[in-house]
């Protein structure tokens, strides 16, 4: 007797089980961010903006659609048990941040960047993915006893971990997401309606010691202006205004893609992408990015439906929060309606990081989706006698 390889009938229906609707929204939005980058360099929009940007943003989107079909193909599970090997290295990663390796993007509050020399990497974007497998993972332990002050604590003591790093650093936006996952990932388990009671009852006290022994003056001060609006015109507010003037000149149809008379927004290749969506394609192509964002949430959400257990549910739902949490204060923050806090447009926003790990972060969605039955796997060990 011996143990050979053999093909098992579910390798051959894998393609047909991805998510294809998930992974064409997600395709189609990195795409249109490549166009818009080189848009933004050939144009000569914004000086921020170089040829290397719209090319680092095609190579990832290249080795992020790899890398998700890749991982849609791995058991969540299996990835999941080896966390002891990859949450180290996503910590040192972050703990390099706070070295002379470590930097701040130009404009930024944060020192959230790394640079090896011949890459620059966000490792924060790393440590959202680590955290999306050992937080399912964990959860996943003590489902039964989720609701048990002791396993609560610890669980909230895992999600403090990352949330507080990245909160030192001085970014803001993603200890915010992680707090989102936590939220999300937890509910989805069973998290009693008491404790999440309890939570947003405390929330006016947590917002005072934030606001007291957290924020700078500069970060009070951006919520100051949107409650007072023009006390800080050329300051504080002069980003967003210039945003807001953007998107007003794109009028329905927008100016397009070349010839148009653009408006120079700060970070407009980044975190404010969508000002630029505004103006080259009007308020209906705005709409209409936000309806491809909105329907891709909500296929994630589908897919989190059809995880066949507690772990592939979480794992979808914190896939949900990164995204949902990311849609909102961007486009609320280009808007005007939140203040400035540095969190880009998911596959729209510059950055190789952010791009690999929303693709692969897709791709373990469509994992959990994929491998919803018990005896489904792509490969599988068989017996022949011989």
């Amino acid at each position: 007797m011996k143990r050979t390889l053999s093909a098992d009938p579910s390798r051959r229906d894998f393609w047909h089980r991805i998510d294809w609707v998930l992974l064409a929204l997600v395709t189609i939005c990195s795409g249109a961010s490549v166009l818009l980058l080189r848009t933004l360099w050939t144009e000569n929009i914004s000086t921020e903006v170089d040829s290397n940007d719209w090319i680092v943003q095609l190579i990832s989107l290249g080795l992020g659609l790899a890398g998700c079909i890749v991982v849609s193909a791995i058991d969540y599970h299996k990835l999941a048990r080896f966390w002891f090997l990859y949450a180290p290295l996503a910590l040192g990663l972050v703990a390099l941040t706070f070295t002379s390796l470590g930097y701040g993007r130009e404009g930024a509050d944060d020192r959230a960047w790394i640079d090896l020399g011949f890459v620059q990497i966000q490792p924060s974007e790393i440590l959202k993915l680590v955290f999306l497998l050992t937080y399912a993972f964990h959860i996943s332990k003590v489902t039964d006893r989720l609701n048990q002050p002791l396993h609560l604590f610890l669980l909230l003591l895992h999600a403090a971990v990352p949330a507080g790093i990245v909160a030192v650093q001085g970014d803001y936006g993603t200890a915010i997401v992680f707090a989102a996952m936590t939220v999300f990932m937890l509910f989805t388990a069973g998290l009693s309606f008491w404790y999440l009671l309890g939570g947003a009852a405390l929330m006016p006290l947590v917002f005072w010691f934030i606001w007291t022994y957290v924020f700078g003056d500069v970060h009070r001060n951006r919520i100051r202006v949107l409650l007072n609006p023009g006390t800080d015109a050329l300051g504080l507010e002069y980003q967003q205004n210039l945003g807001l003037k953007a998107i007003r000149s794109g009028g329905l149809f927008g100016q397009g893609l070349s010839g148009g008379t653009y408006t120079a927004v700060p970070e407009m290749h980044n975190d404010f992408i969508f000002a630029f969506i505004g103006e080259a394609f009007g308020f209906v192509g705005a709409i209409v990015v936000i309806v491809i964002l909105a329907a891709i949430c909500l296929r994630v959400f589908r897919d989190s439906r059809a995880a066949k257990d507690t772990m592939g549910k979480t794992l979808c739902m914190g896939v949900f929060a990164i995204l949902f949490t990311h849609d909102l204060m961007n486009l609320g923050m280009v808007l005007k309606v939140m203040p400035v806090i540095g969190i880009p447009l998911p596959f729209f926003s510059a950055g190789g990081t952010a791009m690999l790990s929303m693709y692969l972060s897709i791709g373990l969605v469509i994992s959990a989706y994929t491998h919803n039955q018990k005896k489904y796997r792509v490969f599988y060990d068989a017996e022949n006698l011989t």
